[in-house]
């Protein structure tokens, strides 16, 4: 299926946004919702809202983190090469060789991950998982004066990947996670922006910080700020259709084979089960996947806020998360963002969330 916004969403995975450097993704976020919402606004901790009926009650509020995992300059040697720490959970060994893209202050500055060549280690290395301190980034500078005039220390970056349309529907990209949490909740806000809830006020969030703070995150400050009655998280989980997946610990949940809705103890039981009554009303293939103690999203900040928010969590399965080709199915994003706008409108003033 061919959505129509498919140029917003490539646009805002293409654009650099690690956890703490979320800014330039966030732009095209708020330019893209002004469009549709009645109000859009940033805080102070740079997180973006768009609103639809800020009247209305009950009070609704759909998170979605907008950063991705990425990396920061730490050190700049003698020579000219670059040391870096990882933003958020890298697996190291697919760092080895990549091209980077680091945000200066200057524009973008290009480089790659640089290791000491395979015939060049020793037998004990060969056998030894490589780690980021092995690593270092070469922007082709001949010396340290050379890099400092193109670079600084603190500067961040994340790999110079782009999105790719696959065959089935697929998009392959680095940033699915969970840039595309952002993107469903903005096409939720657009869907309930052409036919409206009757009752509910609707706040899109773009949250910050998730890959590094997800219990203390943007979401939650945003939580604090609306004061949601009710809130639904939109993130990834991990696809179980590859080889060796192991489905009896994580479920089984295909790309392409509609939205994860998450049971446990950061998810309310009350929003689940209305999840689960619009995902049949509305015929929207899903699965449930069991959450025992937290999720790892932003339904675990957002539950915990203030007094208490009754949170639920959709998620969309993500082939090969936290590396440099992430891969979804693009009718997932569009059911989800089909769920939410059903959830907002089955919302009536009064309604209990309280388990009974």
């Amino acid at each position: 299926m061919a959505i129509p916004t498919l140029g917003f969403l490539k646009k805002l995975l293409d654009t650099p946004g690690p956890s703490g450097f979320e800014q330039a993704p966030a732009r095209v976020w708020r330019e893209e919702v002004t469009s549709f919402a009645d109000d859009v606004t940033a805080d102070v901790h740079g997180n973006s809202v768009g609103v639809l009926n800020p009247k209305g009650k009950p009070r609704l509020m759909f998170a979605g983190h907008i950063d991705e995992i990425g990396f920061q300059i730490t050190h700049i040697d003698e020579d000219g090469f670059l040391y870096f720490s990882g933003i958020g959970g890298w697996d190291s060994q697919v760092l080895v060789g990549q091209r980077v893209l680091l945000l200066t202050r200057a524009g973008p500055v290009r480089g790659l991950v640089g290791k000491k060549a395979i015939h060049q280690l020793k037998k004990e290395d060969l056998e030894r998982v490589t780690k980021v301190i092995d690593l270092w980034i070469d922007i082709g500078a001949a010396n340290r004066d050379e890099a400092l005039a193109r670079v600084r220390v603190g500067d961040p970056g994340v790999l110079d990947c782009r999105v790719e349309e696959y065959p089935n529907e697929r998009i392959v990209s680095r940033s699915l996670d969970n840039r595309i949490g952002a993107y469903v909740t903005a096409e939720a806000l657009r869907r309930l922006a052409s036919q409206r809830p009757k009752h509910a006020a609707v706040f899109a969030v773009a949250s910050r910080r998730e890959e590094i703070a997800w219990t203390g995150s943007g979401a939650r400050t945003s939580a604090i700020g609306i004061e949601p009655n009710v809130a639904v998280v939109v993130d990834v989980t991990h696809a179980t259709d590859y080889p060796g997946a192991d489905k009896k610990h994580v479920g089984d949940h295909k790309l392409g084979g509609g939205i994860v809705l998450s049971r446990g103890s950061s998810v309310s039981s009350v929003v689940f089960d209305l999840l689960v009554a619009c995902a049949e009303q509305e015929k929207i293939p899903y699965t449930v996947q069991a959450a025992p103690r937290d999720t790892g999203t932003d339904a675990d900040a957002i539950y915990n806020a203030m007094r208490g928010i009754p949170t639920g969590l959709v998620s969309v399965p993500n082939r090969y998360m936290h590396s440099p080709n992430e891969m979804v199915a693009i009718e997932d994003l569009d059911r989800a963002a089909d769920l939410l706008a059903a959830f907002a409108r089955r919302l009536e003033p009064g309604i209990d969330f309280i388990p009974r």
